[in-house]
């Protein structure tokens, strides 16, 4: 299989550099994606669970725009509530009727939910989140996990991040996931200050393993909780609607205060949600958070019809056992060359950890090797699985798989 060729994109990097800080921000920023030369800049297009970059290369994608994609690029039944919605209006003075049906149907799919408020991004979901809560308490301390991520905004960064001081933490303790004694030690210690505890339902960081939630650990979390008066809340951003419907605190067993949505919640439309119990209906009405395009019905009208369509066709068990059968072949393939991969977190979105004497400079090579055949998945984070993903896809990822594997070995 002839390798890419990305000299359109070199290109179009070379151009934005001149005009945008490190050409492009974030998660597909070139000093992340490893080794350099590997991956393309800028993206073309998208159908299904697929992408073309600006040179016309394809790609079976792992990333799925790194979780908001769930039912595959130009999904026609999302793209069509859309354009209807757009035909009467988008951002506007008053907000659409759209944004009551989307609460309303929200607050039916969702178990823990009582109401629903919309924003933007992931980030600002957990941020009202955290403001709800220290209205609801009047505390100040939040309790989060160790490298558990939240956001951009600067409490939820690490706190060596430039731009980003330490008073940014001060009211910010992290404790290990999965360990209850920790979160025991930390109430006991702050009893009477702390607002929320703020966690994924299991443990995604970046650059390391997954972990899900030891047996009894959210139940006897939401005792200690309760017991100290602080407001439990999800953030559901990343694996919300890939695992189940009703949120993924459902599939763990457990009922959170307040619950935070964001990626697949509109296929890729810019939307994010909190829905929470009716304790803290009250606060969250308190709360000042807005932003120019809140009101954007477009987004609404999309994430009213994605949700639809995922509840119809059973999304997150589809897309389960779609991921099984990723990680149970990919696996398979590396046995076959003698080499161990292990997989961990939800195969709806696992990470994939080559188990080598090189260490992650290995792994890094191989997803290189895999993007300049046509299979698209980042070495450092865990993947994402759609609802697009088809028989034919999973076949294709094989054989390239198995194929940039063989060449990465040959090259060590």
């Amino acid at each position: 299989m002839k390798p890419h060729d990305y000299s359109g994109s070199r290109a179009l990097f070379e151009r934005a550099g001149r005009v945008i800080p490190n050409g492009i921000s974030g998660h597909f920023n070139p000093v992340v994606q490893k080794p350099l030369g590997t991956y393309p800049y800028f993206a073309r297009s998208g159908k299904g669970a697929r992408f073309r970059d600006v040179d016309g290369n394809e790609y079976i994608d792992y990333m799925c725009a790194y979780g908001p994609m769930i039912l595959g690029y130009g999904n026609p039944v999302v793209d069509s509530a859309y354009r209807e919605q757009m035909k009467l209006a988008d951002t506007c003075t008053l907000a659409s009727p759209v944004m009551v049906e989307l609460a309303e149907f929200l607050v039916e799919l969702v178990p823990a939910a009582d109401w629903a408020t919309f924003a933007k991004n992931g980030a600002d979901a957990t941020n009202m989140a955290v403001l709800m809560a220290r209205a609801a308490t009047g505390r100040a301390r939040l309790i989060a996990i160790e490298g558990g991520y939240h956001g951009s905004s600067p409490w939820m960064q690490s706190a060596d991040r430039s731009g980003v001081i330490s008073a940014d933490h001060e009211n910010v303790i992290r404790i290990p996931w999965n360990d209850v004694d920790a979160l025991r030690r930390v109430l006991d210690e702050h009893e009477g200050e702390v607002a929320a505890f703020i966690a994924s339902p299991y443990h995604h960081p970046v650059f390391r393993d997954n972990e899900l939630p030891a047996e009894g650990y959210w139940r006897e979390a939401h005792l200690l909780l309760k017991k100290h008066g602080v407001v439990s809340i999800c953030d559901d951003v990343r694996a919300g609607f890939r695992i189940d419907m009703g949120g993924s605190n459902e599939y763990f067993g457990y009922r959170p205060d307040l619950i935070c949505f964001c990626k697949a919640i509109a296929n890729g439309y810019p939307i994010s949600a909190v829905a929470g119990a009716d304790s803290l209906k009250e606060a969250a009405g308190s709360i000042f958070q807005t932003g120019s395009f809140w009101y954007s019905a477009g987004a609404m009208a999309a994430a009213l019809a994605c949700l639809q369509e995922l509840a119809r066709i059973d999304a997150p068990a589809r897309i389960l056992e779609i991921g099984r059968k990723f990680t149970e072949g990919l696996t398979s393939i590396a046995a076959g060359q003698g080499l161990m991969l292990k997989a961990s977190g939800m195969p709806s979105m696992p990470y994939l950890r080559m188990e080598h004497e090189s260490g992650i400079e290995f792994h890094q090579a191989l997803c290189g090797e895999c993007a300049r055949r046509g299979l698209f998945m980042a070495s450092h984070h865990n993947l994402f699985v759609s609802a697009a993903h088809t028989q034919q896809d999973l076949e294709q990822t094989f054989a390239i798989f198995d194929e940039a594997l063989a060449a990465v070995r040959a090259s060590c």
